[in-house]
């Protein structure tokens, strides 16, 4: 009788830390995610300024510009985390292109406002990037916590949910021209 009650005492105290590792595990993913909010937020703030600047310069760009505003009302719309890592991943294509034709008017290479959108943007790329990296790390620890005995018999117990990467896939890494923002001379 003695041994029943230690095991099943065990048995509970191994359940309950369990169960808090994974809601441990579920909010660092949400704060992590919070923080790639933030960035896109800032990033989408500043896509206008930039469509504003490069069509002052680049009128016949417009499919461009164009393709860029409808990404980002798109990008702002979709909740589900796979979908908006592909549309954010072509937003960033877009806003690359953008940068990319102020190589052929030297007039908006020299604006002083759309040097400030590029170094914005740059930092903005950059800080995304590593919160991205602490997201897909943050989903990949709990995603396996909610698949590893014994803590998956707790997280389906409690229904945890496994969690979406938010990441490019290697075709489209494949694909994207690369463009480096910080090279602003």
């Amino acid at each position: 009788m003695k041994f029943i009650l230690l095991f099943s005492a065990a048995l509970l105290i191994t359940g309950v830390i369990l169960y808090n590792r994974l809601v441990r595990g579920r909010n660092r993913v949400a704060t992590a995610w919070s923080d790639i909010d933030v960035q896109l937020q800032r990033r989408h703030d500043l896509i206008p300024n930039l469509v504003k600047a490069v069509g002052q310069y680049a009128s016949y760009e417009r499919s461009t510009l164009a393709a860029v505003t409808e990404l980002r009302a798109e990008a702002q719309r979709t909740a589900d985390i796979a979908r908006r890592g592909e549309v954010e991943e072509q937003l960033s294509a877009g806003v690359h292109r953008l940068i990319a034709l102020a190589e052929s008017y030297p007039d908006l290479k020299a604006n002083e406002n759309f040097l400030s959108l590029q170094r914005e943007l740059a930092g903005t790329e950059n800080y995304l990037q590593f919160a991205r990296r602490y997201y897909n790390g943050s989903v990949r620890d709990y995603n396996t916590m909610t698949e590893v005995v014994p803590s998956n018999l707790i997280a389906a117990l409690f229904r945890f949910r496994p969690r979406d990467f938010f990441q490019k896939s290697a075709d489209e890494v494949a694909n994207v021209p690369l463009v480096k923002l910080g090279s602003i001379e």
